[in-house]
């Protein structure tokens, strides 16, 4: 096993030289998949590297071309027929010109190909480019999230719902004491605090900026019921920073006050933190509540499991 091991790393290397980006996480996902499969089987160990280490669409020929080059197989006809590019379709409109369909042809040829924003969608936020990360940056500015709402123990008017005998009372003692009309009160309704808590650690470097430009339009757009905290070997509170208008400098001011940026990760210890100074107090109480993790943990599996299920008891 350790020399299929080593060969797969070495089929790693030769698919970043040639220009896949084969992180280390993607490589372990791949090994665990050839662990779980026949590596004897050429089609089994093309499909593990395959939809692990490709990211995107234009990883596929340079994959199929390592693939044959390093293991001397070409891939499966049915690989083959995967990658393959698939047809542009397109639609030619014709008209006519003239007094009863005389005169001279004119073809137009229209190509259907989808948006930038629909690429966009389906890219690895960390492989983006520079104008790609501008077009993610515009499009972020554009949401508003909305979280649900929720009963509240306040009550106010309303037309029907349970009898009010406090103002029901009043209008008759303004009637002389005769019951004119009966006043109705409903609970009223509030929306649900949002708390979202971002990864800053090593592993979550290439999204973090994605993440906290997210945080930042959350707080922005509902400054009053959203809080924002990062997470890796400590717990660091930046409401206060996201709340200035310009992103950019929002962002610069969170980075100034994160101590843990791009460190390791205590995922456990630090939601036992926010769960202990923040959590408990009332901020994830009955509110919904985003994890961005990629799950990494250096400290006690346990304790992360402990305070997972604690939080989920506690949140919405």
């Amino acid at each position: 096993m350790r020399d299929v091991t080593e060969t797969l790393l070495g089929f790693a290397r030769t698919l970043r030289h040639a220009g896949v980006a084969a992180s280390p996480e993607r490589v372990q996902v791949m090994l665990q998949a050839v662990g779980e499969l026949d590596v004897t089987d050429a089609a089994d160990v093309y499909w593990a590297g395959r939809v692990s280490l490709c990211a995107e669409p234009d990883d596929l020929p340079t994959y199929d071309n390592a693939f044959a080059a390093y293991f001397g197989s070409d891939p499966t006809e049915r690989a083959q027929r995967a990658a393959r590019p698939a047809p542009r379709r397109v639609a030619r409109l014709f008209e006519t010109g003239g007094v009863g369909g005389e005169g001279p042809e004119r073809t137009e040829e229209r190509t259907t190909t989808a948006s930038g924003a629909d690429v966009l969608r389906h890219r690895d936020v960390a492989r983006l480019s520079t104008a790609e990360r501008a077009e993610l940056r515009r499009l972020m500015a554009l949401l508003r999230p909305v979280a649900p709402d929720r009963v509240s123990r306040r009550s106010a008017s309303a037309h029907r719902g349970r009898v009010d005998v406090r103002r029901t009372v009043q209008a008759m003692l303004h009637a002389g004491g005769e019951v004119t009309t009966l006043a109705h009160r409903t609970r009223r309704r509030r929306p649900r605090r949002l708390v979202v808590l971002v990864d800053v650690s090593g592993s979550m470097r290439p999204y973090a900026d994605a993440l906290l430009r997210f945080a930042h339009v959350a707080v922005r757009c509902r400054p009053g019921n959203t809080e924002a905290f990062t997470v890796g070997t400590r717990l660091t509170r930046v409401t206060r920073q996201l709340r200035l208008r310009d992103p950019d400098k929002a962002l610069a001011a969170s980075s100034a006050a994160i101590p843990d940026w791009s460190g390791g990760t205590r995922l456990g210890e630090v939601l036992k933190a926010f769960l202990d100074r923040w959590g408990q107090r009332g901020t994830a109480r009955q509110a919904v509540v985003v994890v961005f993790s990629d799950g990494w943990e250096r400290g006690d599996p346990a304790l992360l499991a402990e305070q997972m299920a604690r939080l989920s008891r506690l949140a919405h």
